[in-house]
């Protein structure tokens, strides 16, 4: 069963999830001092982060809270910006074995973000959800502690030594995206024509005036779509095995046939 508790599955969440949680608490920094102009205590910003686990979205809603908007308009405006984790919740969705319980796909589903899904779909088989428990235990009290921090410093240090703590973040981007496109030189040029084409968003008649979460969710699907159409992945070597009725080894040391699901 791929849904049992493998320590060193769970350890590995842990090891891949610590740089996050470093990101996280230096961005969730300039998180809080927006939270602070909002009108937020300490604990209200720890609860929130918590809660909603999205830079975009509070920002937006801190923004809106700070110019007293109503619970209609801050609902709707963190809906918008956060829309594009339906997108990774679809993908990773498909990570799971028919046989996972309900209640691990919604815990995980709790914390989806950008980076915990580019580490949690970029590991190969079959998901043990143990792993990203294991990133979620650093990386979200990081992300919410990050915003109390802000907080309590307020304006104590100056704006630019404070946005200059969010380069961590771009770092950790950078250490996922590069193995894999060092690796394929499709997955190498799908990313730069991702990068030419966000920037591109930015300034062309129409698109630019979307929302970033629009403009997140509409690239995505385009270029993830014309990339599945024009070079589809093919079966690995252990999917064939395992198509075959031969043993693969799961995560957790034992053995499958034909027909189990593995977490490799």
């Amino acid at each position: 069963m791929n849904d049992k508790f493998s320590r060193k599955v769970f350890c590995d969440g842990i090891r891949d999830g610590f740089p996050i949680a470093l990101g996280y608490f230096a961005v969730s920094f300039s998180l809080g001092i927006a939270a602070r102009h909002a009108g937020f205590t300490p604990m209200q910003g720890f609860l929130a982060s918590l809660l909603n686990n999205a830079s975009a979205g509070e920002y937006a809603a801190f923004t809106l809270i700070a110019a007293q908007a109503t619970y209609l308009e801050v609902a709707i405006i963190t809906l918008i910006a956060n829309a594009r984790y339906l997108l990774m919740s679809c993908a990773l969705a498909q990570k799971f074995s028919p046989s996972t319980p309900f209640f691990h796909r919604l815990i995980i589903a709790y914390d989806v973000t950008d980076e915990l899904f580019g580490i949690t779909i970029a590991r190969p088989g079959i998901l043990n959800p143990y792993y990203t428990y294991g990133a979620i235990l650093l990386a979200a009290p990081a992300w919410a502690g990050g915003t109390a921090c802000g907080i309590i410093a307020g304006n104590a240090l100056p704006l630019r030594a404070v946005s200059a703590l969010s380069v961590a973040l771009y770092g950790m981007f950078l250490a996922i995206i590069i193995p894999p496109a060092r690796k394929s030189k499709i997955v190498a040029a799908l990313v730069a024509i991702s990068f030419a084409l966000s920037f591109a968003c930015n300034y062309l008649p129409g698109i630019s005036s979307l929302s970033e979460g629009t403009r997140t969710i509409l690239l995505t699907v385009i270029i993830s779509g014309a990339a599945a159409i024009l070079f589809p992945v093919k079966q690995d070597a252990e999917a064939v095995k395992q198509d075959a009725g031969e043993a693969v080894p799961a995560e957790n040391g034992e053995s499958v046939q034909k027909g189990d699901h593995v977490n490799e």
